[in-house]
């Protein structure tokens, strides 16, 4: 089919093999989950690649042949090497799509392209969580009701230190009484950047429906479009100018 949506799905994949119990809800890995859904989507063309991979998987070649890049991590931010978060970071730039999942927050990637902390407030008891809609036009949100419920999550809650988003796509009300902004839009260069915040690694939450809905709804905002080249520097006028003498 023409016109695929390229997509590398990354996993730092540790915790599915240091911990029998992630295994067992994981045993293909988080990313193995996602990449499994995405892969009935006719119009893409999915690739993982995973942490401990030479380059983590996410050499020049893979990321100039990445339309958007889906990414999960919690316990090895500091091992993501920051040549390969630099490449990254040029890429979404010149327009690739980044989807940031949960506890990525903290990834080098993410911290980088928002400029603040991106700390918060977490709890995990195994608390129920609502995602409310509440930007119910969005293309992201195609497919959905008016709440996602997951019966048992881990709890980040506000204050969420990250700028503004451009478009803020979902709140969360939790058991214990936290809200959080979690799905958040941004555009930085001609890239998009989508942040959601479900997935903690001890609970099946990439099996449930709407979450990976909303993942490949995501991909397809964030891929990139034909649009003019970005010109910086000096110009030349595109007009005759008759009084061009400086003042």
């Amino acid at each position: 089919m023409a016109n695929l949506i390229r997509v590398t799905v990354w996993n730092e994949y540790r915790h599915e093999k240091k911990d029998s119990e992630v295994a067992k809800i994981y045993p293909e890995g988080i990313h193995g989950a996602i990449a499994k859904y995405l892969r009935k989507q006719e119009d893409l063309n999915v690739r993982t690649a995973t942490l401990d991979e030479p380059e983590h998987g996410l050499t020049s070649e893979v990321l100039n042949q990445t339309d958007v890049l889906t990414w999960w991590g919690h316990m090895a931010h500091n091992e993501v090497s920051d040549t390969v978060v630099e490449r990254i970071y040029q890429r979404v730039l010149d327009g690739m799509g980044l989807i940031v999942l949960h506890s990525a927050h903290f990834s080098k990637i993410f911290r980088k392209l928002m400029g603040t902390t991106c700390n918060l407030k977490w709890r995990e008891i195994g608390e129920k969580e609502r995602l409310w809609v509440v930007e119910p036009g969005h293309p992201i949100v195609k497919g959905l009701g008016p709440y996602i419920e997951i019966p048992h999550t881990e709890m980040y809650g506000e204050r969420f230190d990250i700028p503004q988003p451009d478009t803020l796509i979902f709140i969360s009300w939790f058991e214990g009484g936290e809200v959080f902004r979690s799905g958040c839009c941004y555009h930085r260069g001609k890239g998009k950047i989508f942040y959601f915040r479900p997935g903690h690694e001890t609970y099946p939450i990439f099996y449930q429906s709407e979450v990976l809905k909303v993942i490949n709804n995501a991909i397809h905002w964030a891929a990139p479009v034909s649009g003019p080249e970005i010109t910086f520097g000096n110009v030349k006028p595109l007009e005759k100018i008759a009084n061009h003498e400086l003042i």
